[in-house]
């Protein structure tokens, strides 16, 4: 069997029905259940849901062999795993937003609140930006409004949570999509399987990632 985790919710389920065009399908994965394993024998194939910024974590220590999971969470948290394919899916940005009058003099450090702080702290280290970084686990648009923060580092997709909250986009850091993931031992002992799934999930000029 060739184990492929999927993220939940509407980035797994956009994912799954790109695999099933692919002809890497399993007719279980669409009945009602609260299961969370799907096989098809005749295709060597087992999916199974987690949460997204799990799937890293399973694939890279082998409890699955594939996975899909967003650019954010390769960058975020430096998986050792291979990095296969973008699947153009699930595209947003990951971007600096603030409120619209915020000034910034450049004499103190940035205050930023984000849930990615590792990205956070690689692109204004980039950039020469001293920061001050503030760590939140949600709701972070509300900082600059309380005065928590000077800006926010988030994924940003439509733009309308920031619109609603009085916040605008001011920089752009890095693009963002579901990229097709392999553990580094399963990518050699099934190599011609995961080559071919990966191929058959390849449309017409895809980027393939792996060196």
């Amino acid at each position: 069997m060739l184990n492929i985790a999927l993220p939940k919710g509407r980035l797994g389920e956009q994912t799954y029905e790109k695999f099933a065009q692919a002809g890497f399908d399993c007719p279980q994965i669409l009945e009602k259940s609260r299961k969370l394993t799907f096989e098809n024998q005749e295709k060597g194939l087992r999916f199974f849901w987690v949460k997204p910024s799990d799937v890293s974590i399973y694939v890279e220590r082998g409890a699955a062999d594939i996975g899909v999971c967003g650019k954010d969470i390769l960058l975020e948290y430096e998986p050792d795993v291979y990095e296969l394919l973008d699947l153009r899916l699930g595209i947003c940005r990951m971007c600096e937003a603030g409120l619209a009058d915020f000034y910034e003099d450049g004499s103190r450090a940035l205050r930023v609140a984000t849930k990615f702080p590792r990205i956070s702290a690689a692109y204004y280290e980039s950039i020469g930006r001293e920061i001050d970084i503030i760590k939140l686990n949600g709701s972070i648009e509300i900082a600059p409004l309380l005065g928590l923060s000077d800006v926010i580092v988030d994924i940003v997709e439509t733009g309308k949570t920031l619109r609603e909250n009085k916040l605008c986009v001011r920089k752009e850091i890095v693009p963002i999509s579901a990229r097709l993931i392999a553990n580094k031992v399963s990518f050699a002992f099934l190599h011609d399987e995961i080559i071919r799934l990966r191929d058959g999930l390849s449309e017409p000029g895809g980027k393939d990632t792996h060196d």
